[in-house]
């Protein structure tokens, strides 16, 4: 019994630290607080990054994009930039910044509160 309720406890330490599994219910609905972005944001990523069967990881799935974040940002932004696999080269977007395509990127992984 003792080894049961252990087993329990670290099972439940491992779902609190791992990420959220799935996207949002509704992943359309979002976009990004600043107009600007928000306007970019539905001019370029988002005909993928709300599609499920684009293969894009969705907007806010900590699940789909913590792999890629484990990768580093500048991983993240180099294949946004080149293109990689299906993404197209700098995501379609040709007046977005490379401080854009960070913010964005942010966005979507959800991780805009990092410096």
């Amino acid at each position: 019994m003792k080894h049961l309720v252990s087993l329990a406890a670290a099972s439940l330490l491992l779902v609190a630290c791992a990420p959220k599994s799935g996207p949002p219910a509704d992943p359309a609905s979002l976009a990004p607080a600043d107009p600007r972005l928000a306007e970019l944001y539905a001019g370029a990523c988002k005909a993928c990054h709300v599609v499920a069967d684009s293969g894009a990881p969705l907007v806010h799935d900590a699940k789909a994009w913590a792999p890629r974040w484990k990768q580093g940002e500048a991983v993240l932004l180099d294949h946004v930039v080149q293109g990689y696999k299906a993404m197209p080269a700098m995501g379609q977007c040709a007046s977005c910044t490379p401080d854009d395509f960070k913010a964005l990127t942010r966005f979507m992984a959800n991780q805009e509160g990092r410096s």
